[in-house]
């Protein structure tokens, strides 16, 4: 069956937001008096909920710790955004312009909070492709679980074999695959392309232009 639906993870897939995440994590981590983790450590960890990063990075740390970390990390987030703007990755724009010519309806499943997302929709020009967006708090169960994507085709009432997920997180992969929908792993986000083999993507690109050629 033909895809019809397109469902993106944001950080890493559309916007490029790397800079912005390693750098409010290591403020974090300086303000709380952790541990300085570098930069490869923090962007390892990008695509899971806030406080799972943080408990990803140091062992052992509690989920009260952690919730204070990612509470600390929200506020530092929205300050640094009005001064650090992150940019599309390149051919995104043209890429969503060409699906939506081709009658391709797209969504975003991601790990931010919605009102970051709703944010970036509109800074960064996808308002009028996206069609529903799907934040942290909408969710019972993140990535890699499957809810993200259900509750995407339960709204936009798609049917899993009409759906394709795209991310540059193993999570991702194993998310939209739990969701028995198609996947494709793009290479220029925050996860390595060994990473993103181990999960088993079913297509694998090194930019977004090349997902038109998958749908055709």
């Amino acid at each position: 069956m033909a895809t019809r639906l397109v469902i993106f993870d944001f950080d890493g897939t559309l916007g490029d937001t790397r800079q912005n995440i390693v750098m409010t994590m290591q403020q974090v981590m300086r303000r709380l008096g952790l541990a300085v983790a570098d930069e490869r450590t923090c962007a390892a960890t990008i695509g899971l909920p806030l406080a799972d990063c943080f408990r990803r990075i140091y062992d052992g740390m509690d989920a009260r710790e952690a919730e204070r970390c990612a509470e600390a990390y929200r506020q530092f987030f929205f300050a640094n955004a009005k001064r650090l703007v992150p940019q599309p990755f390149p051919h995104v724009l043209e890429t969503m312009e060409a699906l939506a010519r081709k009658g391709v309806a797209m969504a975003i499943a991601s790990s931010r909070t919605s009102r970051s997302l709703e944010g970036f929709v509109t800074d960064m020009g996808f308002r009028r492709y996206i069609g529903y967006v799907v934040g942290c708090e909408d969710v019972a169960h993140p990535k890699p679980h499957p809810e993200p994507v259900i509750r995407v085709l339960e709204a936009l009432h798609f049917a899993p074999e009409e759906a394709m997920v795209v991310g540059d997180m193993p999570v991702d992969i194993m998310m939209g695959a739990a969701a028995g929908v198609c996947t494709c792993a793009v290479t220029y986000g925050n996860g390595t392309r060994e990473e993103l083999s181990a999960a088993q993507p079913d297509f694998m690109i090194d930019s977004l232009a090349e997902l038109l050629g998958l749908l055709q």
